[in-house]
């Protein structure tokens, strides 16, 4: 039996799954957080971290023998960060993060630059804003010129991992699902816009080579095949088994909807990105900015917790007699309605209840989550099953109700590490060398059926979305 490990590198925590090569079981696995520097404090206004910590957090996740036996090793992580290094390969300063919000600005000067939304959309599938590193660059011309004159090359947390395992060689890659997410590599194409890192930097750069999906980087020191690596969405996909039909929904503070595609995307509005995933093929994704704290919010407001507002949840019917909460609480990006707040109809004397209040604000988050398929679902992508990730997943009123909202079968992953799972498949598959990813299931995986009840969800979704466009007749996607 051969075994192959998947490293992934989130913003707190690098985690490590060992696994059978051929079934995908997993053996061993473990994580550590990245450490905190003395005297640093991450902040609203900043994310960024000297990379050197990512190799301590790997060092501790790695104990316990862990890696014993492996052969091949698949490394994910976060998407769109920046790590600058000068001619000499050395850190010119700490890697910016996703969530640094400081480009906000620059991405926004950059989509006026190039002619607006639509143009950006079709130079590279998507409009960036403040986390692509494209933004980022633009930022450190602005504020850190002197870091940005010395910068003589771009990677990602990902590609500097990978580089790094491998003992530091000349050549240095990416994959394309993790150059999607940059801002100046097309899916649509598949070539770098050179042209765009001049228009945000000021000066070229040296970028990675972009690697096949099965084309490994390279072996370590040790012998050790080390894959091509890719971003942490385009992992989870891999993870999950994802394929054509298959749409993932992850349900965080905010919502994250993507699917796999034949063909790229090309959306002027900017609603969908259209991301390469980690296989060949394509990664539209759709975002809400809100999910689990519509839950959370409702919850504190009945006095309970996340369990305790299932619990009502269930004990109110389809429809929620009449009561329908759109989830706006913090405007939205999917209507685009950035000014809204959220909203609650229907209120009733039958209605005035503490658990349908509990149930309309699982339903609306889910109608909110519907709607963004329904982005996907008008551009030709097929959902025909939708995975459901995240902790408010195993809520069982979201497991019941999320079906019927959706209008597909909910499959509900058990707990796990997927994206570093996903390494793990992309190593099996660069070790085995064959066309497609070995088949891994996921035995526990629970499947939800929308059954017989599937018009009540019509239903449900009808009377949202008949609030919605009575308070917002504007809205656009």
């Amino acid at each position: 039996m051969a075994i192959v490990a998947g490293i992934d590198c989130s913003t707190q925590y690098t985690k490590i799954v060992a696994c059978d090569a051929d079934t995908g079981g997993v053996l061993r696995d473990n994580r550590a957080p990245h450490p905190v520097p003395a005297g640093s404090e991450e902040t609203s206004r900043t994310s960024e971290i000297d990379p050197q910590l990512w190799l301590h957090s790997l060092g501790a996740a790695a104990t316990g023998g862990i890696l014993e036996g492996v052969r091949a090793i698949g490394v994910s992580a976060q998407q769109h960060g920046m790590v600058g290094l000068d001619a000499g390969g050395v850190l010119v300063r700490p890697a910016l993060l996703w969530n640094d919000p400081r480009a906000s600005g620059a991405a926004a000067t950059l989509i006026d630059a190039l002619g607006g939304p639509g143009a950006w959309a079709q130079a590279i599938g998507a409009v960036p804003d403040a986390s692509y590193t494209v933004a980022k660059l633009r930022w450190l011309a602005e504020f850190e010129p002197g870091s940005a004159a010395r910068l003589a090359e771009v990677l990602l947390p990902h590609d500097w991992l990978v580089w790094q395992l491998l003992g530091h060689p000349r050549r240095r890659t990416t994959d394309r699902g993790d150059a999607s997410g940059t801002g100046y590599w097309s899916p649509v194409t598949g070539q770098y816009r050179t042209d765009l890192v001049k228009l945000a930097l000021g000066h070229e750069v040296r970028l990675p080579e972009v690697l096949g999906p099965a084309e490994p980087a390279g072996e370590t020191p040790e012998g050790l095949l080390i894959s091509a690596g890719t971003g942490d969405n385009m992992a989870a996909a891999l993870g999950l088994g994802a394929g054509p039909g298959d749409a993932v929904v992850s349900l965080g503070t905010t919502g994250t909807v993507f699917a796999v595609h034949d063909e790229p995307l090309v959306d002027p509005g900017g609603t969908i990105s259209s991301f390469a995933d980690a296989t060949g093929r394509h990664l539209p994704l759709v975002g809400t900015l809100n999910a689990v704290q519509v839950l959370r919010c409702t919850a504190a407001l009945l006095g309970v917790d996340l369990e305790g507002l299932s619990e009502l949840a269930l004990q109110s019917s389809p429809g929620s007699y009449g009561l329908v909460l759109l989830p706006y609480l913090e405007g939205e990006r999917t209507p685009y309605l950035p000014h809204a707040a959220g909203t609650l109809s229907g209120l009733r004397a039958e209605s005035m209840r503490r658990e349908h209040v509990a149930r309309a604000a699982v339903e609306g988050m889910l109608c909110g989550i519907a709607d963004a398929l329904d982005v996907l679902r008008r551009r030709g992508v097929a959902v025909r099953r939708v995975f459901l990730v995240g902790s408010a997943g195993r809520l069982a009123a979201v497991q019941h109700i999320a079906p019927l909202v959706l209008g597909v079968p909910v499959v509900i992953p058990p707990p796990g590490d997927y994206a570093a799972r996903g390494g793990a498949r992309q190593a099996a598959w660069a070790l085995a060398g064959t066309a497609e990813p070995p088949r891994w299931e996921l035995p526990d995986a629970v499947t939800v059926e929308p059954g017989e009840d599937v018009a009540f969800g019509q239903a449900v979704r009808q009377q949202y979305a008949s609030v919605r466009e009575q308070m917002h007749p504007e809205e656009r996607y």
